[in-house]
């Protein structure tokens, strides 16, 4: 029997925070999906969003409810905004570099929806790629990566354990005092997104099985400037930040349309900006694009070296060029409810953090570089709250049997990529319930067939999706009405 203090699932900046925070002395496993670099926080280009200083609190925490359209648990928000202040000036003081400016002062920027600059970089456009090689330099403990978890031992409320894939047909089981969740969002259930293509919820579809509570699941945001004309579906994503230094939102008349939705134009909230550029593109027929006119060529590649980089690989000169752009899904502000101590609703010694977790911080809709805060934030809390408490668990006392557990049935792959479709036309910038009720009848359908044990965790996840936006009586933030499809 593997007996741990900690299993941590998920190598993103949630996860390896809350390693980085547990005592040395403790024994620790880390469980990747993949390779720890492929997740969401590594290609974060954007920044972390901090308050400036006390007197910022109050403006950070207005900025994030009027981005969520209220539906904020204000009380999460400002835990968030205060922790801010100390939170990441503890990763600087571990030796985190982010961006200077010419007093060598720490750079803030602003973004949309910001009132003002409060937001922080690392080698300009590569802020979670940084965060995130900083944070493995510092990780000392156990990490097991090319592994799947298939389970939560679960019983009487305690979570006993973790059982996972090594391998195509072998199964481990780990065994943990505390367990903390940070696999990550839902990004790869749909066809079109910015995520790593390994997040696909299955830990969240575990939670549903096990009669556990997911929270504000059809609060899904798209990212409105993804670049249009590539095969894969992950697509490159261009930052929020090169708005909130200038960039534009244009037509093929060069026409910035935005205004006509909103009087912020480019730096209103994503989900006005996502819907905006559909309606413009659905009511005329014309493209959209991103000009980066406004920018000097020595500034632009100084300031975003990794998107000038990444989209010359793709056969863009910039910032002499406008890029063609279209939304795509980004993140979903719903997840495994929690509480404010981090802890799954309704259990002892199980966390969930990062985006996998809804502690109500981001509301009906995220502000900008307020994900990597919530992940540095509230893995701190869970590792202050799992040290203050120090359960320890008796493991004798788990009678439940230990499944086992087919990983792939044959057909599972044409279905994954039926399902990507389905979420994407159904629960994509625009919905309804026609089209949602249709969906879940086909999600059903694929529930009882004979499909394997990843499979199915992702049908139950994106069934709360679509079944979480039927139950929702009207549009709220990044939640919304009708029909159509970008792509």
């Amino acid at each position: 029997m593997k007996i741990y203090d900690y299993v941590i699932i998920g190598t993103g900046i949630a996860g390896l925070n809350a390693a980085r925070l547990i005592p040395k002395d403790k024994k620790v496993l880390i469980l990747c999906k993949k390779n720890p670099w492929n997740c969401n926080t590594y290609w974060a280009q954007g920044g972390i969003a901090k308050a400036v200083d006390e007197s910022d609190i109050e403006d950070h925490v207005n900025d994030t409810m009027i981005a969520g359209a209220n539906h904020n648990n204000e009380e999460a928000v400002r835990l968030l905004s205060e922790k801010s202040i100390d939170a990441v000036p503890n990763l600087i003081k571990a030796g985190m570099q982010f961006d200077l400016n010419a007093k060598n002062e720490l750079a803030y920027t602003k973004e949309a929806a910001h009132c003002r600059s409060r937001i922080l970089h690392a080698d300009g456009d590569a802020t979670g790629k940084m965060i995130h090689e900083f944070l493995m330099s510092k990780n000392q403990h156990e990490l097991k990566d090319n592994i799947v978890v298939c389970d939560l031992l679960i019983q009487d409320d305690i979570c006993y354990g973790v059982e996972y894939f090594v391998s195509e047909t072998e199964i481990e089981v780990a065994y943990a005092h505390n367990t903390i969740i940070a696999s990550g969002g839902i990004g790869a259930l749909y066809k079109y997104h910015t995520n790593s293509t390994v997040i696909a919820g299955e830990l969240q579809g575990i939670i549903l099985e096990k009669g556990l509570s997911l929270k504000d699941m059809e609060m899904t945001q798209f990212h409105p400037t993804v670049v249009r004309g590539t095969s894969f579906a992950r697509k490159p994503l261009l930052s929020e930040a090169l708005r909130g230094e200038g960039a534009y939102i244009v037509d093929d008349d060069n026409r910035r349309f935005l205004f006509d939705y909103h009087e912020d134009g480019e730096l209103a909230p994503r989900d006005v900006v996502s819907r905006s550029i559909y309606d413009y593109n659905q009511r005329t027929g014309k493209a959209v694009y991103l000009s980066f006119e406004q920018f000097e060529p020595e500034q632009f590649r100084k300031r975003f070296p990794n998107i000038y980089a990444n989209l010359k690989s793709l056969g863009h000169e910039l910032p002499q060029e406008k890029v063609s752009i279209s939304p795509a899904f980004h993140y979903c502000m719903g997840g495994i409810e929690t509480t404010l101590d981090a802890k799954v609703k309704g259990m002892k010694n199980l966390y969930a953090v990062g985006e996998s977790a809804c502690t109500g911080v981001h509301g009906a809709n995220r502000l900008a570089s307020n994900s990597l805060l919530e992940g540095l934030v509230f893995s701190q809390i869970a590792i202050e709250s799992s040290l203050k408490e120090d359960l320890k668990i008796d493991f004798k006392n788990y009678t439940k049997e230990i499944k086992t557990y087919v990983r792939n049935e044959k057909n599972d792959e044409d279905i994954k990529d039926h399902l990507r479709r389905i979420m994407w036309d159904n629960a994509g910038i625009v919905r309804s319930k026609e089209s949602l009720n249709k969906a879940i009848l086909e999600l059903d359908n694929y529930l009882n067939q004979k499909i394997g044990r990843l499979l199915y965790l992702r049908l139950l996840t994106a069934k709360s999706v679509l079944q979480s936006a039927v139950n929702s009586e009207k549009s709220l933030g990044a939640e919304p009405r009708a029909g159509g499809s970008l792509y």
